[in-house]
């Protein structure tokens, strides 16, 4: 894909904005999903790198949702910054109420387009993204920005699942019908659902070259963690932004998706149950 027109003021990148659709939307079904995660289960391959920050370390948190993972960001780096940004400006006062319940004095938050930060170049010590990339019509040019904001000897820290890696059992059919309609759908709407494979691809035509690539997993297994996850995929098949641009785009029917929330339930009503989510992870010196 063809870079967007950019040009420079003060330091400032100035471009087009995104274009692709986030395909999941704030649905509440969304958001428990959102405010599961935590540094610790979502970002452990960068808590080695916060702790060798200088004291007042400033950290770029994109793409922050609810604020659960920059608020951990934030309680690790005491005496620095963390900043958090979103596209979506409803999410962003969840995020600060959050932040603020938590009685983090060094977070602050914003909207901000991912492809266009309002900051100056060398900003932040790291710049973080948290399933941001997939859903993103160019991922290298906006890897490219955090690179722009990202200090010298810095880290750009990026972490998406991978769709097409997903592994489940028992091996409930209307769960390969759910997978490759979310592929198609989030295709459809300029994201890239396999990101995860895809991501040291992306940063090395962005220009890093100091990579280090690993891989983590989600796993759902016990009775209540896959009636957790079950339960809010179910309810995002049928009632979330999701379901609405699946049918409006005419890749199934609102039947169809209630027989997709169906298997959800299908599945995890099995003793054996269980699911998979690879994530691929990169720490990108700059």
């Amino acid at each position: 894909m063809n870079e967007p027109p950019c040009s420079r003021t003060r330091g400032r990148a100035v471009m087009r904005q995104e274009t692709a659709v986030y395909t999941h939307g704030h649905h509440p079904s969304v958001l428990r999903s959102h405010t599961w995660r935590t540094a610790a289960n979502s970002a452990a391959y960068l808590l080695g790198e916060l702790s060798e920050l200088p004291p007042d370390a400033r950290v770029l948190d994109i793409g922050c949702g609810p604020g659960t993972i920059t608020a951990d960001l934030a309680a690790l780096v005491p005496h620095g910054r963390v900043t958090g940004v979103d596209r979506d400006p409803g999410v962003v006062e969840r995020a600060r109420a959050h932040a603020a319940g938590r009685g983090l004095a060094n977070a602050d938050f914003a909207v901000a387009d991912v492809n266009a930060l309002d900051h100056p170049d060398g900003s932040f010590d790291v710049v973080h993204a948290h399933q941001v990339l997939q859903h993103l019509a160019d991922p290298v040019h906006a890897l490219r920005e955090m690179r722009r904001v990202c200090r010298p000897g810095g880290v750009v820290a990026v972490r998406d699942a991978d769709y097409g890696a997903f592994a489940w059992f028992p091996e409930v059919p209307a769960l390969d019908t759910w997978l490759a309609l979310y592929r198609r759908v989030a295709r459809a709407n300029g994201g890239e659902p396999d990101a995860g494979r895809r991501l040291l691809s992306w940063a090395r035509a962005a220009g890093f070259t100091d990579i280090t690539a690993t891989a983590a997993t989600w796993c759902f297994a016990t009775p209540d963690d896959r009636a957790w996850w079950s339960g809010l995929w179910a309810e995002r098949t049928v009632s979330s932004q999701y379901a609405t641009v699946a049918v409006a785009g005419g890749h199934t029917t609102a039947d169809g998706l209630a027989a997709l929330a169906d298997g959800w339930r299908e599945w995890s009503a099995q003793d054996d149950a269980w699911f998979l989510v690879p994530h691929g992870e990169l720490l990108c010196r700059v």
